[in-house]
């Protein structure tokens, strides 16, 4: 799913000079088609979070209506694990730590995605606010995965990731995809997900795994009933 530019604009609440200028100056992620511009929702909002820049929290909303399918994130995560009293002093030491504890396929260098993770911390930071940061290489097709993960670290001392609002990270999602669609839809339902308080407290409680579990089962069921109770809109055609 994409947006049209003057979309993006009203998401970012600034002019199409000011946008104009991120393009050329901060690598404001764009696409053309038809000699039109056009944003992907999640590359935006992934992009605001590494420039500190605020963004209407609907902008999501976006992704998450794309056809592309993936289990639930209580899914990927029973797949992924939730690990606790991960080690760390700082970004690097704690991915690597994280790393460490991901149930990956064989063939997967486990030294080539951390550096790859580091790397693309440098980049701009992951953390998304509430001592959370979601992890992720900028190109999942470069790991050669054939199904999604997820995977959660509890972080045994709080790491200064520099995240959007200061405050040093406690937990740690790991998204490992298959193909960049995947992706970013699992960022998106992640996004979701965070917006829960019950869950980050969960979080900064360090709460056993079957709690944290327990808790995001929840949220995606109660998604899931509103998804349902929604009214559709009618079939083209209809009532012609």
């Amino acid at each position: 799913m994409r947006l049209s530019f003057a979309e993006a604009l009203g998401y970012l609440g600034v002019s199409e000079s000011t946008a104009r200028r991120w393009i050329r100056d901060r690598g404001l992620p764009v696409h053309r088609a038809d000699e039109r511009l056009f944003v992907n929702p999640v590359e935006l909002w992934e992009w605001a979070v590494e420039q500190r820049l605020p963004v209407s929290p609907e902008l999501l909303e976006h992704a998450r209506r794309t056809r592309e399918t993936v289990a639930p994130i209580s899914v990927l995560l029973e797949a992924g694990g939730i690990h606790h009293d991960v080690p760390g002093r700082e970004p690097s030491e704690a991915l690597r730590a994280v790393v460490d504890r991901l149930p990956l396929p064989p063939h997967v260098e486990r030294e080539f995605l951390a550096t790859a993770l580091a790397a693309r911390e440098a980049m701009g930071s992951t953390g998304v606010g509430y001592g959370i940061a979601i992890p992720h290489v900028r190109n999942p097709i470069l790991l050669q995965v054939q199904e999604p993960t997820v995977g959660l670290c509890l972080l045994r001392e709080p790491v200064d990731f520099g995240a959007i609002d200061g405050l040093p990270v406690h937990a740690l999602f790991t998204v490992i995809s298959p193909t960049v669609p995947t992706h970013l839809r699992i960022l998106a339902e992640l996004s979701l997900l965070l917006h829960d308080e019950e869950l980050r407290q969960l979080l900064r409680d360090r709460a056993p795994a079957a709690r944290v579990l327990s808790r995001i089962r929840a949220i995606e069921d109660e998604a899931r009933q509103k998804a349902a109770a929604a009214p559709r809109a009618p079939a083209r055609g209809a009532g012609r």
